[in-house]
């Protein structure tokens, strides 16, 4: 009878929270736009703890005025993958999934990135739904990548979606049997791809490409070693070193870009970078720190120092930076390129104490060169110590396109 008495004697179960109710002790409208295609997916859950995690999707969405999905019925139509430079994917805050080192994979319905919410919201399993984007995706990419003159490949989709498809391997893979395969994804619509022999001519189409104006994707070569893709580490003496690591820095910057328009003017001053080319052909980023206010600044090569009205007090080396110990860096919380904040500015008996580059009569000048001779290398460093720091020169490299040269000197780079 003790079995029988629990059995019959249990508390009845707790009624489910409805919908209006969770939404209202979330401060979500009950009206929201969308939402009603959506019920019948909430109404299928039996468990209360499952039903407020469907509710805390829709206050996701809601609290970063972000749309509610399409029903999976239409959306799963529409649904396909794109690849994303990492600083931007933290930006955005979407559903993201690292693809390798600095890449990152995205979703889109349409022309909506999907959020991490709207998965949650169609109660699908991440996989399945990452599948069929893949799906869709392999059924656009019938056809052969086309044979560029130059001999390298390119893709032929031209669907706004071509570098996606490095998720794809299948695609792709065969086009060099026997050869250590490099590739590139300049833009989201360029998928392009050479055998090691080409690639001085892979590197010169993805200036060729970038020059066309569309946005930046990623400028560094990629390359498959051991079945694995990775950024293509390109060590010197190897001739294609120098526009490899100008292809990194392109992407540095354009991150820093981005960066300094979300950066709380409170904060401080973003210093300007750019590129500078010396004479022995290296590409170097550049900082400026400019007096009057506190300076947020990024890994850099060099730093510019400046007055606060503009004028130059030379460009030094930023790793000596640590030499002037009564400034402080403060790490910045923010995504992308990392960035620290100091105050203060150093006096001329602390700069001195950095390894020069140019002083500040040779940035006039070449401040003064660059304005009537269109931006000549940097000149040797005056001190022996520098001079060795430069050496080694990486050969010849390609032109930067004009759209993503850097700003600051007025001396980012020599034609």
């Amino acid at each position: 009878m003790g079995f029988l008495d629990r059995f019959l004697n249990r508390a009845p179960q707790a009624p489910l929270p409805a919908l209006a109710e969770l939404l209202e002790a979330r401060g979500v409208p009950a009206d929201l736009p969308g939402l009603e295609p959506l019920v019948p997916i909430f109404e299928a859950h039996r468990q209360a703890a499952e039903r407020g995690t469907w509710a805390d999707a829709l206050a996701e969405l809601h609290q970063r005025g972000l749309p509610l999905p399409p029903p999976w019925e239409e959306a799963q139509e529409h649904l396909l993958p794109e690849l994303v430079p990492l600083w931007r994917a933290d930006r955005e805050g979407r559903w993201q999934r690292l693809f390798i080192e600095g890449l990152c994979q995205r979703l889109r319905v349409g022309e909506e990135t999907v959020p991490a919410a709207w998965i949650r919201l169609w109660d699908l399993p991440e996989n399945g739904v990452v599948e069929v984007a893949l799906d869709n995706l392999r059924r656009r990419s019938e056809g052969a990548f086309e044979r560029l003159p130059s001999g390298i490949y390119r893709s032929p989709w031209r669907d706004g979606h071509d570098a996606a498809r490095l998720l794809l391997p299948q695609v792709w893979e065969g086009l060099f049997r026997d050869q250590h395969p490099f590739m590139a994804i300049p833009t989201a619509g360029a998928l392009l791809a050479a055998p090691q022999i080409l690639l001085p001519k892979l590197m010169d189409a993805v200036n060729q490409t970038l020059a066309e104006g569309a946005p930046l994707l990623q400028a560094a070569v990629l390359e498959q070693v051991d079945l694995k893709l990775m950024t293509a580490r390109i060590q010197e003496p190897h001739p294609m070193s120098g526009p490899q690591k100008e292809f990194k820095q392109l992407d540095l910057l354009e991150a820093l870009r981005a960066q300094e328009q979300a950066l709380d003017p409170a904060l401080g001053r973003m210093g300007a970078v750019g590129l500078l080319k010396t004479q022995q052909g290296k590409s170097l980023v550049v900082a400026t720190w400019k007096a009057g206010a506190p300076v947020l600044l990024p890994d850099s090569d060099l730093i510019a120092f400046q007055t606060e009205g503009g004028a130059p007090l030379g460009i030094f080396w930023r790793q000596t930076l640590p030499r002037i110990n009564e400034l402080r860096p403060e790490p910045v919380e923010l995504w992308g390129p990392r960035l620290v904040r100091i105050q203060g500015f150093p006096t001329a008996e602390q700069l001195a104490r950095l390894e020069c580059l140019a002083t500040a009569e040779q940035v006039k000048a070449m401040q003064g060169q660059a304005q009537g001779q269109g931006r000549p290398s940097a000149p040797r460093p005056p001190a022996a110590g520098a001079s060795q720091s430069m050496g080694g020169g990486s050969g010849a490299s390609a032109p930067l396109p004009q759209h993503l040269r850097g700003a600051g000197l007025g001396v980012q780079d020599s034609d």
